[in-house]
Order: C-alpha cells, then structure tokens, then sequence
C-alpha cells in the first residue's frame, strides 16, 4: 500500500518507476515528488471515451495511434511523468525503456480537466483550451468555447466538435 502523498520523501525518476511498476495505484511524478491520481467521475470517464472515439475514427487510416490513459508521458529531461487521458503519436512510438510503459514523443496529449483537479474554478461554460506550439518554437493558446465549437487539429488532421466530446454528460445536456 503507498504511503499517503504528504509522506512520500523526494525520489529520483528512477525510483518512481520502480515504485510505480509494481503499485496497484497509479501516480504521477514531478521534479523527485510523486503525487496520488484521483478516481474519475463518470462524466470524465465518458469524455475520455468521446475524445477516443472521435479522434480514432478519424487516425485509422493515418499512420497514427492513440494511446489510453494508462500509458505514462515524460516530458522534458525526466522532471515529469503523467498519465494524459489521450495520447496520439504519428509515426513510430518511442519508449523510455524495454519496459514500453512510458511514451516519449506524442504529437498530440489531450487531459480533461474536472472540479477536482482544477486549481480554480472555471465556470459552467462549455470550453476547451488547445495549447499547440507554433512553428518558431513558442506556444500558442486558442479558447474553443459553446457547443456549436470545434477543436481543429491540422497536426493529424482531424475536427473535434465539443458537442460530441460532451455528448451524454450531465455538462452536455
């Protein structure tokens, strides 16, 4: 059993992924802390599965996969592991290890933001923020809000309508 998040010394990456491989829980890793995952709502649960099926309808004939939220992300120089609620790489899949447990090049991470994990409160609105990087290397935010909004994806091509990623939750009725 992990000790609870507050109690958890500083631990280099490497031991993270030991911890990790053999936890029954998952956790995410920052700069030597690791941090609990809390459980999903069903209305996270169904936008993740929207957001699946809506942008793996439109990569199945592309030279691209997705990837479920169990599979682990490093970003940077290894100060970061997390588990996104969608990943998409485009070409060959690269690994941290032989282990294949932690994607190093998605082209595209998508994480669905709740009350419980946002550090404020965002309002009722329908939103969805895309964060890409520009072509000079800086990264760029565009708000996508309403129902009537669709989030344009030209790295892989595809449209998603927010109607459809809120299709059958309590936020899209």
């Amino acid at each position: 059993m992990a000790l609870p998040q507050e109690y958890l010394p500083v631990v280099s990456s490497e031991a993270y992924l030991r911890f990790e491989r053999d936890s029954e829980t998952r956790h995410e890793f920052l700069d030597g802390v690791v941090y609990a995952m809390a459980g999903e709502t069903p209305d996270h649960s169904r936008i993740c599965f929207n957001l699946i099926t809506i942008t793996g309808s439109q990569i199945r004939d592309k030279p691209c996969q997705g990837f479920s939220p169990n599979m682990k992300v490093r970003a940077g120089l290894g100060g970061l592991y997390a588990y996104p609620d969608l990943m998409i790489v485009c070409g060959e899949a690269k690994f941290h290890d032989q282990h294949g447990d932690v994607l190093l090049n998605p082209l595209v991470m998508f994480e669905v933001l709740s009350p419980s994990t946002e550090r404020y409160d965002r309002g009722e609105k329908f939103r969805l923020e895309h964060h890409h990087r520009q072509t000079d290397g800086k990264w760029s935010a565009t708000e996508i809000s309403g129902l009537d909004g669709v989030l344009v994806l030209p790295s892989i091509d595809c449209r998603i309508p927010l109607a459809e990623v809120y299709r059958h939750t309590k936020v899209g009725t």
